[in-house]
């Protein structure tokens, strides 16, 4: 059954917020004594003959069982932990409940899970401050959400609801399966909110003025192509060439002068830790020295990544949004995130120069549009109407390189961003799109008919997109090629 999330402000007053900074750190100390727990176990399992043994027999289904049933012994599992933590909550029990203690414990075993199955390389304790939500296991016990109050171990806290949040309203007639509540800093203070996570799908949001709904939801196929920075749109009613989250650009600037600032205010405060030449000395132990203003500047740094974070996530929606109103069959090229992110291992020289090219690749921009959230954002829409991405197979696709009209294939460069037919120039990644919105059924390549079907119209709803991006006065991403 789908689900959403409806997260509405609390009304606290100071002792409100006390009782939950306290119960939050609480709850941070819970997670960091269940991780130093299964960090214990998982080092004594890896000593054992018995796990050496089974670490050298071939992959497959036995060798997962008998990880499984030794990790079942040696307590790694995820009831196990519940287990453990239960002495531990008896002993916060007017602070922090059963439910509540357990899905912590949940929480740290997934965590610890990745490392264990190799998905990361280490897992992290929670240091002071850095437990900003706490959850429940269902709306009857522990964190609960009656009559618009926070109720929890005998702490009732109000909750902010509009009069004329038509949304809220109707989202509220749903059931909730369960609350989480959770912690913000917003300019320098902290302010708290009840997530309530609700059984069913989203209602629809009216535009009050005329009583419309907006972002009316139509069918077709829609063909993606995603950068690093831009994402390329084909349908059948419009062709679009964006940049992703526009607005994160505008406080890129600031947020590196106040980086720089920050790094300078830490090394005049902290001589003792760094060498003579700048660089930071590793093994030592002295403790840090943090001023006024290093504080003041690092929580208008924080305020800063909040805000870009809001930004990027709001112009995920809305462009999520926009692409449902053209259709509902969409068909993207997902591209490896990670692979992208690392950096380049061969080293390269610059023929121009003779200087070593940069190993940095696209990390940066994947931070700042974060292409594979978007995505995300886009598949939780689909899903509540019992559909999904439809991702298309790459390595037989080839999108970036086929040619419908011949039929063949051709190589490019990352710097060639037009296509030369007979028709005149398309943009490449436009191209890639439409292939992508005529491929087969099975994903695997382009459906030669329904491109030849469908060409003429595209051609012009390509050529006035290219139009309106010259016309644009905002500053352009060079990989657009225009």
């Amino acid at each position: 059954m789908s689900n959403y999330i409806l997260t509405l402000k609390l009304k606290t007053e100071k002792y409100h917020e006390d009782i939950l900074n306290k119960r939050l750190e609480i709850g941070r100390h819970i997670y960091n004594s269940c991780l130093g727990e299964l960090l214990k176990r998982y080092k004594n399992l890896k000593q054992s003959k018995v796990y050496q043994t089974i670490l050298k027999m071939e992959k497959g289904k036995d060798r997962n069982k008998k990880f499984n049933e030794l990790n079942k012994e040696y307590g790694l599992t995820e009831y196990s932990l519940h287990a453990y933590v239960k002495p531990m909550q008896k002993h916060f029990k007017k602070n922090i409940d059963s439910m509540t203690s357990q899905k912590i414990a949940t929480r740290c075993f997934n965590a610890f899970q990745k490392l264990m199955l190799h998905q990361a390389n280490k897992v992290n304790f929670k240091r002071y401050g850095e437990m900003n939500s706490v959850e429940g296991k269902a709306n009857r016990t522990g964190i609960r959400f009656i009559e618009n109050q926070l109720v929890w171990n005998k702490l009732n806290v109000p909750v902010v609801i509009g009069k004329n949040d038509m949304y809220a309203h109707i989202a509220l007639q749903d059931g909730i399966k369960y609350c989480r509540i959770i912690r913000k800093l917003i300019r320098g203070r902290y302010a708290f909110y009840i997530q309530l996570i609700m059984e069913g799908i989203p209602p629809k949001k009216y535009n009050i003025a005329t009583g419309e709904v907006r972002h009316m939801r139509n069918e077709g196929s829609i063909g993606i192509d995603i950068g690093t920075q831009t994402i390329a749109i084909s349908s059948e009613k419009e062709v679009k060439l964006l940049e992703l989250a526009p607005e994160v650009n505008d406080i890129e600037k600031e947020k590196r002068i106040l980086s720089r600032k920050l790094d300078r205010q830490r090394k005049s405060s902290n001589p003792h830790k760094y060498n003579e030449d700048g660089t930071f000395k590793k093994r030592s132990k002295e403790r840090w020295i943090w001023s006024k203003n290093y504080t003041k500047t690092k929580n208008q740094l924080n305020e800063l990544q909040r805000k870009v974070a809001a930004k990027r996530k709001q112009s995920h929606e809305q462009l999520a949004n926009y692409i449902l109103t053209l259709g509902d069959n969409v068909k993207v090229e997902q591209m490896n995130y990670k692979g992208l992110q690392a950096k380049a291992k061969e080293t390269t020289i610059n023929e121009k120069t003779g200087k070593f090219n940069k190993k940095k690749r696209f990390g940066k921009s994947l931070a700042n549009k974060a292409p594979s959230m978007f995505l995300f954002i886009l598949n939780n829409k689909l899903k509540f109407h019992d559909k999904e991405l439809n991702k298309i197979d790459t390595i037989s696709f080839k999108a970036s390189q086929y040619n419908h009209f011949t039929n063949g294939y051709v190589k490019k460069t990352l710097s060639e961003r037009w296509n030369e037919f007979e028709c005149g120039k398309i943009q490449r990644d436009l191209y890639s799109a439409f292939l992508i919105m005529n491929s087969k059924s099975d994903l695997k390549s382009a459906d030669r008919k329904l491109c030849s079907e469908n060409w003429s119209m595209f051609k012009q709803l390509h050529d006035i997109e290219i139009e309106r991006i010259k016309n644009s006065k905002s500053k352009l991403i060079s990989s657009m090629g225009i």
